[in-house]
């Protein structure tokens, strides 16, 4: 069952970059401090939780460069502003 999981994590993160270097750096800055400010006790637990894993859903995309959001709502294209090659 683990794998499975792992299998459907990478499936769903991979795939074309359509985010910019801009888009990328604050997922991954945003993504980092949200899970940072989560980890924190706090008497909500469940808050913390959904906070921790957006976080890192976050910190994914940025570090990935693929949005499957971004991806479902623009077709998959390359479209706003999104550079394509190495440095995307």
């Amino acid at each position: 069952m683990p794998n499975h999981l792992i299998e459907e994590t990478q499936h769903l993160f991979s795939g074309e970059r359509n985010l910019s270097v801009t888009e990328r750096s604050l997922s991954v800055v945003g993504g980092l401090a949200l899970a940072a400010v989560a980890a924190r006790p706090r008497p909500n637990k469940v808050l913390s939780l959904i906070a921790l894993v957006a976080g890192v859903a976050l910190a994914i995309r940025g570090a990935t460069g693929h949005c499957p959001a971004k991806a479902a709502m623009t077709g998959g294209s390359m479209s706003g502003g999104a550079v394509s090659g190495p440095d995307a």
